[in-house]
């Protein structure tokens, strides 16, 4: 018979395991970087990295100075924990239905566990392209009740949303529900009428700003990073490579281009589906052979130059990045687990409802520990 009791130790037992690798492995990149919690220090992510410093081994007399070490050679990367929070529901009325058939009981919350993938494989690769504050995307036009964002991929029907101006202010909606999106034409309508001027302004998940994990949207920025000013600091920016149209030839240079100067080899290209094509498109035409390789999690890629090239909804048309997966870690206090109360119960009676819910958490941040090997391809 299933009750309230062995539900709980079921979530705990036999689901959490499961649900857990199907989390760390939502998208290639996530399930390539490498997780851990050596840099956690309480509520903070502290990694100390070395700039690169070619001077300390060189050739001398048999009785010269001895080559000294270079100063200030170290760099503490700095950066709170992002609490990340996954939810599943199920009510009073489906709990006993299912209370004398164990299989009705196990679909019902697979089904549960189906979702909460789903929604963190979204949500997870719509924060990697973000800049830590739930960007969305550009308001470049309106018509009627219309309005046209870029990066339309990236919003949802039913999604809660706010509209800031450029100096991040809310100014034109708060807490806006997302009624229908076009994905065809790049256009949402929202399901009540915002005031003023809208064009030229953001939108952000609403109450995501500040509280969501350090994306390429940040590291590719030129504002400060992990706690550090990027003034002076070639260590923490990543190149930024302007062309206008995607060649084979161009991308094996920009490839070359970190190899050579930062010592760093790409081993992951991310773009979107429309640039992927681009990019298999380019090998072809220049007579290469274009292979294909299916990557940890069952994700399919195509090869360049035996880099696997990646399709995520959430990248933008216009931006190639080339990425050393090595260069990244996932810094987490835990990994993920099942909020308990005082009793150690999991599953708890939803306030005013009839159902219970329980909550999967998961504090970390992600941190890249060598910007300047990092490159994108931007302006085609």
């Amino acid at each position: 018979m299933i009750t309230i009791e062995n539900a709980d130790k079921a979530l705990k037992t036999y689901y959490l395991d499961a649900v857990t690798a199907q989390l760390d492995a939502v998208s290639p990149f996530y399930a390539a970087v490498e997780k851990n919690s050596a840099a956690v220090y309480g509520k903070e992510v502290k990694l100390a990295v070395v700039r690169n410093d070619n001077n300390r081994v060189v050739a001398g007399t048999e009785d010269g100075d001895l080559p000294v070490a270079g100063k200030n050679r170290y760099v503490t990367l700095t950066s709170t924990l992002k609490n990340i929070y996954g939810t599943i529901e199920i009510s009073d009325k489906a709990m006993r239905a299912s209370k004398n058939s164990e299989g009705a009981f196990v679909d019902l919350v697979n089904a549960e566990m189906e979702g909460l993938v789903t929604s963190a494989k979204a949500n997870f690769s719509r924060m990697l392209y973000g800049d830590g504050n739930g960007y969305i995307g550009l308001i470049i036009k309106t018509e009627e009740s219309k309005l046209y964002v870029d990066n339309i991929g990236r919003i949802y029907e039913g999604m809660a949303v706010d509209i800031r101006s450029n100096t991040m202010v809310v100014e034109g909606g708060e807490n806006v529900t997302v009624a229908s999106v076009d994905y065809a034409n790049g256009c949402i309508t929202l399901s009540q009428t915002v005031s003023g001027t809208l064009v030229g302004k953001f939108v952000y998940i609403h109450g995501a700003y500040g509280n969501e994990i350090t994306g390429f949207k940040a590291l590719f920025g030129t504002d400060d990073i992990y706690g550090l000013s990027r003034e002076g600091e070639g260590y923490l920016t990543p190149s930024t490579f302007n062309v206008t149209s995607i060649t084979e030839a161009e991308i094996a240079e920009k490839i070359s281009f970190l190899e050579q100067y930062y010592n760093s080899r790409p081993n992951m290209i991310l773009c979107s589906y429309k640039t992927r094509a681009a990019i298999a498109a380019a090998l072809a035409e220049s007579r290469m052979q274009v292979n294909t390789t299916v990557l940890q999690g069952g994700y399919s890629a195509v090869l360049f130059d035996g880099i696997p090239v990646v399709a995520d909804r959430y990248c933008e048309d216009d931006n190639i990045y080339l990425l050393n997966t090595d260069d990244f870690c996932i810094a987490q206090l835990c990994d993920w687990s099942w909020l308990e109360d005082e009793d150690g119960k999991i599953l708890k009676q939803v306030p005013g409802k009839a159902a219970y819910s329980a909550t999967l958490v998961k504090y970390a941040e992600l941190i890249c520990k060598k910007p300047c090997g990092q490159g994108i391809i931007t302006g085609y």
